[in-house]
């Protein structure tokens, strides 16, 4: 509509303002001598039946005339710039608040500049219009202006000149903030466009306040040190707003079930107000949760019918707004980071696989072809990799808050939300999550410094390809190793399968490739309990290597180790030792003493020593091993862990177990940062944890850990294998201490069966599950079922570990209270003698176990009605009462 326009009168009064460019030219009726590109302006003011009235030098008019703005235009202009309240249920946010607050409020007649940065649903424009409410009382004028486009600021600034008359231009806009002193504020809203710049359309004077909103952590740049990155809502506050906007008391009860469902939600603000109205309308707090899992898609798109406010997107379609902005490279990057993890995405894995392809050419097709063609975005003219190309593409996505990077770790990180929304943005999921699993096989490093590399991907592997028959054949080798070091043992076994099978076809049985992947294919028979098969690999792959190459080859070695740990899970001690006893003194005298390939030989001697009883040599190697650890890999790395966790078992059958506590606990609590709370290693750490405590009869303690150590093991690995056993056998023991017989009994029943079936009736393992279960019946009062267990298992011990072994003595010692229970008290005696003379020469005089040993035998000979040996009672009495305060020993072997 064009305006009317009337004749200037005598006595108007002249606002003149020189040009806001060039070098600063004097204002004058002419405009000065502005900028080369907007020159002045000149407006001339008058009251006319209380209207102002305008002239603008930008656009020449006839003299005389002026722009008349009627008061109906001048009101709806102040209501599209007007700052609406925020929402009736806001909730928290009071950190950000009290940071705002405390900002403006310093140097209050200096321009000042805060900015909000974060996701689209964070809730960026509540937090600024709650800010602006509180504070209220303190600023007269407050300017809401849309700044997601060039044309909506411009027609804000067009609206703040006409609601205070002072012109229809933006400039004039600007204009009236910088001639208007009184305070004013401007919410720049939505300043979501990396490509537009907000500052042309700062008032260049010192005073006002300006607060930004915007997805594009770039924009922080204007308040360096005013800024705040807004993400999820806490907990707490979440639940709140969740039950205020789905209109529902505060109980208890409704609180426990709005935290399961912003908790689903990731405590996303946006997220939360939709789930908030899909509850009030149809009356489902209690069902929500399960109705979202089946529907997540179609809920977190279906927008409110009531709204508490004008944010007109949902949470996908804020989204996918953006996401038709992105450059091709930066979307389908976006799309192939969906299908891992959400968090800790090492950008090494785009580094690593571009290198891959650079270094083997190919003429692949289909997924292969695809992954290729993907990363050749990230290569030069010249043909290497450029990490520029990488970071644009990144930076690119991260001006929407859709990734965060850490630069310290080097990973990459997507909130919980838009990873779920970026999966359904896939044209073909089956053949992107084929692309990207080929990626990831190109960037898996599988030498041994590389290990730590591999950890870090696990999460991905098992978020990816949880089923390996996407995976191309080409990495088969590269996912059984991952899958290995993630405990996904059957996935790793079928994998070194086929790809034993493939070399074989390809390369035929004698390549060096062929074995390796023989030897893969054995240790994973080996993880899974299955020792015969593993020996049978093992065996045929060291024959080879002695055949065609010496004794003292690297390779002939490493066969040698293998094997060796394998007859170690097979109870076959001595041949292992032989064999590691031979390899430590080659790798001694090929590399040097502190050679990783040296210490893994040494480390594995003294785990042989220590399943021999003999304590004492193991203790030293592993003390060197560990300080060597540290001192090479730090004291967080994975072996190095090992390396502790050897140590602190040791420590146990030492007697010394406040040491192995320290230990145990520093292992757990590393493995569970490094590997999360159920990995193998962990689930291992925590079980050498509960150990320690039953030792220090801390059995309420050792029963939880190791109730959840069954648990996850039998998840992981199943019923049967034998670490599923393992902690079986350990939590009836406990129980045993707790005085559960009953479910003690049951357990060991279970144990010793499939034990026999897995490892043989003579297996070391077994014969410790009929020990278990004998001391069970003793407790019971079942001493003949007792005693013809404990019968079996010293003879069996005596020839399989001889005379002197911890395990041969714990089963005479075993026999010897039964004996004396059913009123054998000299057969009795002379069991125990013998215990306790050898257990003072192998564990000493101080050991637990001796000194429980000599506890026996004196209330054996009460009981015979003998004169305590003089020896007995001055040397011993003193050392039973220390340590019997301090511990409860039980007659039975953990």
């Amino acid at each position: 509509m064009s305006l009317p326009t009337v004749d200037i009168q005598p006595g108007t009064h002249f606002h003149v303002h020189g040009g806001t460019g060039g070098p600063g030219g004097g204002a004058d009726q002419q405009g000065g001598e502005g900028g080369p590109a907007e020159g002045g302006t000149l407006i001339y003011g008058s009251q006319i039946n209380n209207l102002n009235v305008y002239s603008h030098g930008q656009e020449p008019r006839q003299q005389g005339q002026i722009e008349l703005i009627t008061q109906e235009q001048c009101h709806t202009a102040l209501a599209l710039v007007r700052c609406p309240p925020a929402s009736q249920i806001f909730q928290g946010r009071k950190e950000i608040l009290d940071k705002m607050q405390q900002y403006f409020s310093q140097e209050p007649k200096k321009r000042r500049i805060f900015v909000l940065y974060g996701l689209g649903g964070s809730g960026k424009t509540q937090i600024a219009l709650k800010f602006l409410e509180e504070t209220s009382d303190e600023v007269s004028r407050q300017f809401f202006v849309n700044a997601s486009s060039s044309e909506a600021l411009n027609n804000s600034f067009m609206n703040i000149a006409i609601s205070q008359r002072f012109g229809q231009t933006p400039e004039a806009g600007i204009q009236w903030l910088i001639s208007e002193h009184k305070e004013w504020t401007l919410l720049f809203d939505n300043a979501d466009d990396p490509k537009l710049k907000l500052s042309p359309f700062f008032p260049q004077c010192t005073h006002g306040k300006i607060i930004i909103t915007s997805r594009n952590p770039q924009l922080a740049v204007y308040g360096p040190a005013s800024h705040s990155q807004v993400g999820d809502l806490d907990e707490e506050n979440a639940a709140l707003l969740l039950l205020a906007r789905a209109v529902k008391e505060h109980t208890d009860e409704n609180y426990k079930l709005a935290v399961g469902i912003v908790q689903e939600l990731s405590c996303l603000p946006l997220a939360i107000v939709q789930a908030g109205a899909y509850i009030a309308k149809f009356k489902c707090l209690m069902d929500y949760l399960s109705i979202y899992r089946q529907n997540k898609e179609e809920l977190l798109r279906q927008h409110p019918d009531q709204a508490l406010d004008n944010y007109e997107w949902t949470v996908y379609t804020t989204w996918q707004i953006s996401f038709e902005k992105l450059s091709p490279v930066a979307a389908r990057f976006l799309q192939l980071c969906s299908l891992l993890h959400h968090s800790n995405i090492p950008r090494s894995i785009f580094a690593n696989a571009t290198q891959w392809i650079l270094n083997n050419e190919g003429h692949e097709t289909g997924s292969m072809q695809e992954a290729r063609e993907f990363l050749q975005n990230f290569v030069t003219r010249s043909g290497s990799w450029h990490e520029p190309h990488l970071r644009n593409a990144v930076a690119e996505i991260e001006e929407y808050s859709w990734l965060e990077s850490d630069e310290r770790s080097k990973t990459l990180s997507i909130h919980p939300l838009v990873h779920l929304w970026c999966s359904g943005t896939l044209p073909d999921e089956v053949a992107t999550r084929a692309c990207m699993a080929n990626v990831l096989g190109m960037a898996i490093d599988l030498g041994p410094d590389a290990y730590l590399e591999r950890i870090r991907v696990i999460a991905h592997v098992n978020t990816l390809a949880p089923d390996f028959t996407i995976v191309n054949s080409e990495f088969w080798n590269q996912y059984a190793h991952i899958y290995d070091d993630a405990g996904n043992f059957e996935q790793a076994h079928r994998l070194c399968e086929l790809n034993m099978k493939r070399q074989r076809e390809l390369l035929g049985k004698d390549h060096p490739d062929t074995l390796y992947a023989m030897q893969d294919l054995a240790i994973a028979h080996r993880r899974l309990g299955q020792y015969q098969e593993a020996e049978s690999l093992q065996l045929s792959v060291l024959e080879h290597y002695q055949k065609f190459l010496a004794d003292e080859h690297p390779d002939t070695l490493d066969a040698m180790a293998n094997l060796s740990a394998t007859y170690r899970k097979q109870g076959r001690y001595h041949e292992a030792e032989a064999l590691e006893l031979f390899v430590l003194k080659q790798r001694q005298k090929l590399l040097s003493e502190y050679h990783p390939d040296t210490l893994t030989a040494i480390a594995n001697l003294a785990a042989t020593y220590r399943q021999l009883g003999k304590y004492q040599e193991a203790e030293p190697l592993q003390i060197s091993v560990l300080q060597q650890s540290q001192k090479l890999l730090g004291n967080h790395h994975p072996d190095t862990l090992v390396a502790m966790a050897h140590l602190a078992a040791t420590y146990v059958y030492l007697g010394r177990y406040r040491e192995a506590e320290l230990l145990a606990l520093s292992v757990f609590e590393q493995c569970q940062k490094l590997f999360g709370d159920h990995h193998p290693t962990t689930l291992r750490s925590m079980a050498n944890v509960a150990v320690t405590y039953s030792k220090l009869a801390r059995h309420q303690e050792a029963e939880q850990l190791e109730l959840s150590v069954l648990e996850h093991r039998q998840k992981l690995l199943g019923n049967d294998h034998p670490d599923t056993l393992d902690a079986m056998n350990n939590l009836a023991i406990t129980y045993g201490h707790l005085r559960r017989h009953q479910e003690a009994e049951q357990l060991e029943l279970s144990v010793l069966e499939q034990r026999k079936k897995l490892l043989g009736k003579d297996h070391p393992d077994t014969l410790d599950a009929m020990a278990n279960l004998a001391t069970t019946y003793g407790q019971m009062r079942r001493h003949q079922e007792a005693e013809q267990l404990e019968l079996s298992v010293l003879e069996k011990c005596q020839k399989l570990l001889g005379n002197d072994h911890p395990d041969t003595l714990f089963a005479m010692a075993n026999l010897a209270m039964t004996l004396s229970s059913t009123g054998r008290h000299q057969a009795a005696e002379n069991l125990q003698l013998k215990v306790v003379a050898k257990r003072r020469e192998v564990l000493g005089a101080d050991h637990p176990d001796t000194l429980r040993a000599t506890k026996n035998l004196m209330a054996t000979r009460d009981a015979l009605g003998k004169a305590k040996d003089t020896e007995f009672k001055h040397t011993s009495a003193k050392r039973l009462s220390k340590l019997f305060s301090r511990f409860k020993f039980a007659a039975s072997k953990k």
